[in-house]
């Protein structure tokens, strides 16, 4: 049983050198990792068959520490960096709303894409080369070789099962089994996402010239990135505003007139200064038909807003929403009073216009309606577009959001009074 425990003892002090020396070897070519270093401790764990972290540790097997080292010294470091790039990256974040197996070789890919163009002697492997070639062809059909960009072309393009078998074979390096959600975890995914944008700024100072910075750095941009919570937006956006007049169907007048006879000026109730009033609710909507918007994302917008303002705890049962579609003019106008009108357009509506792109024209329709008596008191307007056309100047005196699809840094920024949201085509 000594025996046992000194060759465990021994294995254990091994493994802990092996780890020490990659971990500084990492720190010398790449000193801007330092914090991400310091967040990330080692346990050892006998439970695990390999190496795995939770954004908080990375726990790995001494046993297999030594056997990864005596098969190819390069394997423990690449393994290690690997690891710390999934937490610089957050991808351990977003596990819980994506397909999994998806995710888990863009993930990969992305971080095995960037080790490969940093060049490091310590973890280079002879599979770089096969690994370059499908990355090659891989960035062809993806364009930017980020984890998001790689997940969404395997959504639209599942890849084969022996595609998967070859995929892994390049780029698997760790297990994924204690990815978490962000509210889950210790480390919070905004404190990683702090650690990113710190790393990105000292990237510029030690690497704009080393091999791998720009893969690294477009990686970082899409790590640190402001994401953008729709949902949440869009019911403070609905907000019920109280309306300040005497309620005079909770006021009892015989307490407060008694106080003010026997008491002076004193009454013994003061009137309630407010009262909820069962307005009717309206709201704009306005679809972008240019050609770059597709139906069913447009169809599946449609639906996750109109859900989350029937949820909203504003809305009442009378609505008044108007769904605008626009390209260079306004090319139809549907308007929903009740949950049948809003199924009735989801089946049976379609979308018309695909030219060019102008904001213009929906919003000067939507003053005209109002001149005509269209809305008693329109709420806001929510506008769903690619972003590329012409904002009006004039601000309007209701609330506007401008939703996008996914993030594209040529776009124009939208005018200073309104809202922009952005939203992924996987939301």
């Amino acid at each position: 049983m000594d025996m046992k425990d000194e060759r465990n003892k021994k294995i254990s002090a091994l493994a802990g050198d092996i780890l020490g020396l990659v971990h500084d070897d990492i720190l010398v070519h790449l000193r801007f990792f330092d914090v991400a270093l310091m967040k990330l401790e080692l346990r050892e764990s006998k439970d695990s068959l390999c190496m795995a972290t939770d954004g908080r540790n990375i726990y790995y097997n001494p046993v297999y520490i030594l056997r990864l080292y005596k098969s190819a010294p390069e394997l423990v470091e690449r393994t290690y960096l690997h690891i710390v790039l999934h937490c610089i990256f957050s991808h351990n974040f977003q596990y819980n709303r994506l397909d999994g197996e998806l995710w888990d070789m863009a993930a990969d890919i992305a971080v095995e894409n960037v080790i490969i163009g940093m060049k490091l002697s310590g973890a280079a492997l002879e599979s770089d080369y096969d690994a370059e070639r499908r990355l090659r062809v891989l960035k062809e059909a993806s364009g930017e070789l980020t984890a998001e960009r790689i997940y969404k072309y395997f959504r639209n393009n599942p890849p084969t099962e022996g595609e998967k078998d070859e995929l892994k074979a390049l780029f698997y390096r760790d297990v994924h089994t204690l990815w978490k959600p962000a509210e889950q975890t210790e480390i919070t995914a905004e404190q990683w996402r702090k650690l990113s944008e710190r790393i990105k700024a000292d990237l510029k100072s030690f690497t704009r010239a080393k091999a791998g910075a720009d893969t690294l750095e477009r990686n970082l941009e899409e790590a640190t990135r402001e994401r953008y919570d729709y949902a949440g937006i869009l019911r403070k956006f609905a907000v019920m505003g109280e309306n300040i007049k005497v309620n005079d169907d909770e006021f009892d007048y015989v307490y407060y007139t008694y106080g003010l006879v026997h008491y002076g000026n004193l009454p013994l109730i003061e009137p309630l200064e407010y009262k909820e009033e069962n307005k009717v609710r309206e709201f704009v909507i306005a679809i972008d038909t240019s050609a770059s918007c597709r139906g069913q994302v447009v169809k599946a917008f449609l639906q996750k807003t109109y859900s989350i303002l029937k949820t909203s705890e504003s809305f009442f049962n009378k609505i008044n929403v108007h769904i605008i579609q626009c390209d260079t003019e306004v090319q139809n106008d549907t308007k929903i009073t009740c949950d049948e009108d809003f199924e009735r357009f989801i089946k049976h509506g379609r979308l018309t216009g695909f030219g060019a792109t102008d904001f213009r024209p929906v919003f000067s329709y939507v003053e005209r309606l109002r001149a005509e008596g269209e809305f008693e008191r329109l709420r806001g307007l929510i506008y769903f577009t690619d972003g590329y056309g012409i904002y009006p100047e004039k601000m309007p005196d209701y609330d506007v959001i401008f939703a996008f699809l996914n993030e594209d840094e040529n776009r124009a920024p939208v005018p200073p009074w309104s809202m922009k949201v952005i939203i992924e085509e996987e939301e």
